[in-house]
């Protein structure tokens, strides 16, 4: 099997309310979907959910936008992986890491569309390629974007009661605000459920952090993601914090987790398809942390149904993913479970909904990533 053609498809998502956190200026689910066509008729689905303001700490990494992304995949990725066989992965990652420097979500997409192409050719679920089936349901967190208090606190509960174990809340613009939030949060849903909190890397400093962290930690949280900006002003607050650090800008590569380790800076990863360039180097994050004793939960950018399948997939073979993931629940309009829970635009791309029970996605065991495109819906939703 040969690839013959990559295609580059600029869609927009009309999103269920909006879902912001701190430094985030441009809307979710304004993201590329991309069709790997192959020699025998087979074609591979994968995604980039960029976003410009989105990179590592210090502009260690860069963002991106659904512009640079078409531009990376038509006029370098793709003539770079043109007669190339998708199912040697190692191979394929090295001649796209050749052909352009950094650009992990472009390169993430392809990732996506490997496997996806590759197991339809097999007849085998991704999961199978990444090591296998270790878990047949993924447990969900639910996030609540920067909103007012009483809001959250009334999804939050709509969300416990569709079975959610696991809410996240957003933080890092308005420090008073965040300790109430998480105050008022866990008065409503009890002591059962996990919170966590991500701050984006929103808190000024190592010692602003440790007093909001602190004043927090009556309320049990699970984790504080992400606090501060940078692994050494991280290492600091994780010195001084009861509550486990989850890195997540700080946490791009496996060099980035080997930094993390040796500076003691997190005790979780945040673990994406998308920031190590795919699946692939994603399971190459996971064994580092693994190895070193970090646990990870599966993360992303609020994909679409494409990219929200890779998650899944990935979240289903990497046994050191033991937190709830904050992934969707990908549903197109008038289909699936129906509520609030995992659930961030109107509608999707794709054909099904994913399987949702007790605050769980199922895990699909179709062949590839387990998805088909609605045709009608990526006309419909296509940009220029």
């Amino acid at each position: 099997m040969k690839i013959t053609k990559i295609e580059t498809i600029p869609i927009r998502l009309p999103t269920r309310r909006v879902h912001r956190w701190a430094s985030l200026t441009t809307p979710i689910g304004v993201y590329v979907i991309i069709k790997l066509y192959t020699d025998q008729g087979l074609t591979g689905l994968g995604e980039a959910p960029v976003l410009k303001d989105w990179g590592g700490d210090h502009g260690k990494y860069f963002g991106e936008t659904p512009q640079t992304t078409a531009h990376i995949i038509n006029d370098i990725l793709a003539p770079a992986l043109h007669g190339q066989d998708p199912g040697r992965f190692e191979t394929m990652h090295a001649l796209m890491d050749k052909a352009v420097k950094g650009y992990p979500y472009c390169k993430a997409a392809i990732d996506a569309a490997l496997y996806d192409v590759v197991g339809k050719a097999l007849n085998v679920p991704a999961y199978q390629l990444l090591g296998g089936l270790f878990r047949e349901r993924i447990p969900i967190a639910h996030s609540l974007g920067l909103m007012e208090i009483e809001k959250a606190v009334e999804e939050a509960l709509q969300a416990k009661a569709e079975g959610v174990k696991t809410i996240k809340l957003k933080g890092g613009v308005e420090h008073k605000r965040d300790v109430e939030l998480v105050q008022q949060i866990r008065r409503a849903i009890g002591p059962d459920l996990n919170i966590c909190v991500d701050a984006n890397q929103g808190y000024p400093s190592a010692k602003a952090a440790v007093k909001i962290i602190r004043a927090m930690e009556e309320y049990n949280l699970l984790y504080m993601e992400q606090p501060v900006e940078g692994i050494d002003q991280m290492a600091e607050v994780a010195r001084r914090v009861d509550t486990p650090i989850m890195a997540d800008e700080s946490a791009w590569t496996a060099q980035d987790v080997i930094e993390i380790v040796q500076k003691k800076a997190a005790d979780v990863i945040s673990l994406y398809t998308t920031k190590p360039g795919g699946m692939f180097k994603a399971k190459k994050v996971a064994a580092v942390a693994e190895a070193a004793g970090l646990k990870c939960n599966v993360n992303g950018s609020v994909e679409t149904g494409v990219g929200n399948a890779a998650n899944i997939h990935l979240a289903a073979s990497t046994g050191v993913v033991t937190y709830g993931c904050v992934v969707p629940v990908s549903t197109p309009k008038g289909k699936g479970k129906g509520g609030i829970a995992g659930i961030y635009y109107q509608d999707d791309i794709i054909t099904e909904a994913f399987d949702y029970a007790d605050g769980d996605v199922i895990v699909s065991s179709k062949p590839g990533l387990g998805i088909e495109l609605d045709e009608d819906k990526i006309k419909h939703y296509r940009v220029s």
